[in-house]
């Protein structure tokens, strides 16, 4: 069996896959492949899962797959997997830095002090009290809403998929749920109907001008319509790690919007959690081996 590591994992994973086969980075051997590693950076196409005809597993490190035809791999046999509680905590602690870093002025006090100004008149404002809504309510959402609840905030969300949270109050319309929320976290996957879902329909529905964070896809927000919330006080801030490309284009909207936070897609790439996302998918080829499915 030969194992393609397309994209950055744990230096230590390829040493224990060798339990199960040969292991590889040269992307030149996809043909070759039975089992395919990914991550957000190689897109499983159509066209790329048809240049690899013994493939038999397709797993994704991290949580969601909209960068795998999942359909076109059903029809070809292909299990496609991936690990969705490894990078909840990494996600969830960079939401609530982000979230942290508007209502402090940490990059206006950091910008002013480097330029030699003061700033010590402009006012900070506190998480206590405030209402957070999160727009997805799975794994990372839920530890985002505990360290919110931790932090003294009224937690609530909107998932259409979700019946119960044990840390969020549900709220069964997504208009109602951001209605007078002071913080919105985005944890949303990408489909057809998230597409462009963060919008100035929906925010018109706020009572509030909230700050924005978004560490789940970038397209679920519709750029145009956040900068120019953003230029006309709809929305306070908006904090991303997500892009439609990494790098995004150079005339990506929101890069060059004021009152925004820009980081570069890192929210799952801290240490401890590509050691998780490297140990839960040694257990899933151990488990699909042993299952006699490859």
């Amino acid at each position: 069996m030969l194992i393609l590591i397309s994209d950055a994992f744990d230096a230590e994973l390829p040493k224990r896959l060798e339990a199960f086969g040969e292991v590889t980075s040269d992307k030149a051997r996809l043909g070759e492949a039975d089992v395919v590693l990914v991550r957000s950076k190689t897109k499983c196409t159509k066209e790329y899962i048809d240049h690899a005809p013994k493939l038999k597993v397709i797993i994704r490190g991290g949580v969601g797959i909209d960068n795998i035809d999942s359909a076109h791999a059903k029809e070809r046999g292909i299990i496609v997997r991936n690990t969705p509680k490894s990078s909840s905590i990494a996600v969830a602690e960079l939401a609530f830095a982000l979230m942290l870093s508007a209502p402090n002025n940490l990059i206006e006090y950091h910008n002013g002090m480097r330029a030699g100004n003061w700033l010590k008149s402009k006012k900070r404002t506190e998480l206590y009290g405030k209402k957070l809504c999160l727009l997805g309510c799975g794994n990372i959402a839920t530890e985002v809403a505990r360290r919110a609840r931790a932090f003294g905030m009224e937690v609530v969300a909107y998932d259409k998929y979700v019946s119960e949270s044990k840390v969020a109050t549900l709220i069964p319309t997504i208009e109602e749920a951001v209605k007078d929320a002071d913080y919105i976290s985005m944890h949303l996957p990408l489909t057809d109907e998230t597409r462009g879902m963060v919008n100035k329909d929906l925010l018109a529905h706020c009572t509030k001008c909230p700050v924005i964070i978004n560490t789940g896809r970038a397209l679920c927000v519709n750029a145009d319509e956040m900068v120019e919330m953003l230029e006309e006080g709809t929305v306070c801030w908006y904090a991303t790690d997500v892009y439609p490309n990494d790098p995004p284009s150079p005339d990506y909207p929101v890069l060059q919007a004021e009152r925004v936070t820009l980081v570069p897609h890192v929210g799952a790439n801290s240490e401890e959690n590509l050691a998780r996302i490297g140990s839960e998918t040694y257990e899933i080829l151990d488990e699909l081996i042993k299952g006699g499915l490859i």
